[in-house]
């Protein structure tokens, strides 16, 4: 399993009390199931508590995924910034999740190399 986080979604992060690993928690509660919503698009959301706010008044992830060994963190926010994405942003991750899914290994690598993507989790690297 790998799990990875855009650039993007690394700057807001840097904002909030999140951590990788929290991220990491969540993908594995997303392995069992435990998705907040499916938005289509190999795109899903999910909540993930903060400190002293839990998960209800939380942030909320969208996360490009296979739902098997992927998971692309893409688009963050807090319930107090705002409700939810609007249609246009949704359609947007959709083609950025369906072109993240659709890279290979050693384009995976080299994104890590050139930062636009930031490696949380590698099982294989671990277990090598």
């Amino acid at each position: 399993m790998r799990v990875f986080k855009t650039r993007f979604f690394s700057r807001w992060m840097r904002k909030t009390e999140l951590t990788d690993s929290a991220l990491r928690n969540a993908v594995t509660e997303m392995g069992q199931g435990l998705i907040d919503a499916d938005l289509g698009g190999g795109v899903v959301k999910k909540r993930i508590g903060l400190a002293g706010r839990g998960k209800r008044g939380g942030a909320r992830t969208l996360v490009a995924t296979n739902r098997r060994n992927r998971w692309f963190f893409l688009y963050g926010f807090e319930k107090y910034d705002r409700a939810n994405i609007t249609d246009d942003e949704l359609e947007a991750l959709k083609e950025i999740a369906e072109q993240l899914l659709a890279r290979a290994g050693t384009q995976l690598d080299e994104a890590v190399q050139d930062g636009s993507l930031q490696e949380i989790c590698d099982e294989d690297k671990i277990r090598g």
